[in-house]
């Protein structure tokens, strides 16, 4: 059945948004969720999802670090970068905190109008 899926149904955002999935990491689930609802809660983020027991391996003041930790993924609009850029900057525990945000340039139109709809106001 997958096969059958046309290029029709997956969309690219309309040209007035840009859904971008975002990346940040956190050492444990507790610090995760306080932040995913905190960003929930202002709208910044339509969906979070966590993936704990990922294993981070850098380099730290001069140091190889390895450690547990907890990837999320937060689904937001372009509009809202510099919002979520500055409540995760206040909020997260790290020094400086893994920030990534990624563009997205296919996705499925009814769940990228969700996501606009959720962000939006």
């Amino acid at each position: 059945m997958l096969n059958s899926i046309s290029d029709d149904t997956l969309a690219a955002p309309h040209m007035a948004r840009q859904a971008l999935v975002v990346i940040t990491t956190l050492g444990n689930e507790a610090d995760a969720r306080a932040l995913v609802t905190g960003l929930l809660d202002d709208r910044l983020i339509a969906c979070g999802t966590l993936l704990p027991g990922a294993r981070s391996f850098y380099r730290w003041e001069g140091k190889a670090t390895e450690e547990t930790e907890v990837v999320v993924l937060l689904k937001t609009d372009a509009a809202k970068w510099d919002a979520l850029r500055a409540a995760v900057e206040r909020h997260h525990p790290y020094q400086v905190p893994e920030l990534l945000a990624l563009p997205v340039t296919r996705g499925l139109e009814p769940y990228l109008t969700w996501l606009a709809s959720e962000v939006a106001g």
